[in-house]
């Protein structure tokens, strides 16, 4: 069998329209998102949170950054609350092209090894433009039992790991913001910008093409082949602000048939407020 793509197209999407064999998912972020899912979602879709489902939000994010992965009894809490179980083919989207927590929850549900997941190319809003259905009716569903979980299968890197990467030429370090962000020529979210020293800017909205859409898997293949050489993937740390918009890097990667990386949670969220040392390019 044929391995499953980790992006669905719009068109795609629609001829399943009529099957009751996938669950369909609205991972919108910002701070009006479930009132946004209210008010208009693609019909049958279940809504997910980005702080309450997809993270342990601490008090101080120098403790793993803005967004540290869940517990394995809270994530399995969420699973069973959105009626997901092993077996159940689950497509995601968002309104961001996969940036907003699409993608993070794509890789959440990969490493606890959920086979059949894919992150809609275009989001929403591709989807309204070919007539996907939408509603504003509360979705009714049921719950499952608790999602199994024992372990993260995908590799993750920690900020102690990251500071012995940063300078050893076997490894490489990927940072997925964009470039004014990792210039040190702006910080929208975290108290001090720049980058972590001996990080490489590589972002994350180049794995889009000009209509918001992935380019093509061959163009993204030889884009990070030429990139990451012969870099084993455990020698390979991806990250961004706080371990959400990565997702999407590692995303595209595994659409381009690259095995997927480490990724890095904390991120910059997490690096900044530990006194190491910081880069800019000012």
């Amino acid at each position: 069998m044929s391995k499953l793509s980790p992006i669905i197209n719009p068109e795609e999407l629609l001829k399943l329209n009529n099957a009751s064999d996938f669950i369909l998912i609205d991972a919108r972020g910002g701070a009006n998102a479930e009132e946004n899912y209210k008010n208009e979602h693609l019909k049958g879709a279940r809504y997910i949170d980005l702080n309450k489902d997809l993270a342990t939000v601490e008090t101080d994010p120098a403790n793993g950054g803005r967004h540290p992965l869940p517990s394995f009894e809270k994530f399995s809490g969420v699973l069973s609350k959105l009626g997901i179980s092993p077996l159940n083919h689950v497509i995601i989207y968002d309104d961001k092209n996969g940036s907003n927590a699409a993608a993070r929850f794509w890789w959440m549900l990969k490493a606890i090894g959920h086979e059949k997941v894919q992150v809609l190319n275009g989001g929403l809003q591709a989807a309204i433009k070919i007539g996907y259905p939408v509603s504003s009716k509360t979705e009714i569903f049921e719950t499952t039992e608790n999602y199994p979980i024992s372990e993260w299968k995908l590799l993750l890197a920690d900020i102690e790991e990251v500071e012995k990467a940063r300078n050893n030429d076997q490894n490489i370090v990927i940072d997925v913001r964009d470039k004014n962000r990792f210039d040190g020529l702006t910080e929208p979210l975290d108290l001090i910008a720049g980058h972590i020293p001996g990080a490489i800017n590589v972002p994350f909205s180049e794995n889009l093409n000009e209509d918001g859409f992935f380019k093509l898997a061959e163009t993204l293949n030889e884009k990070y082949k030429d990139i990451l050489g012969h870099t084993k993937p455990e020698n390979v740390i991806v990250h961004c602000g706080s371990g959400v918009t990565a997702c999407h890097t590692l995303l595209a990667m595994d659409y381009a048939g690259i095995e997927i990386p480490k990724l890095y949670v904390g991120s910059w969220s997490e690096w900044s407020r530990n006194d190491r040392e910081l880069a800019t390019k000012v």
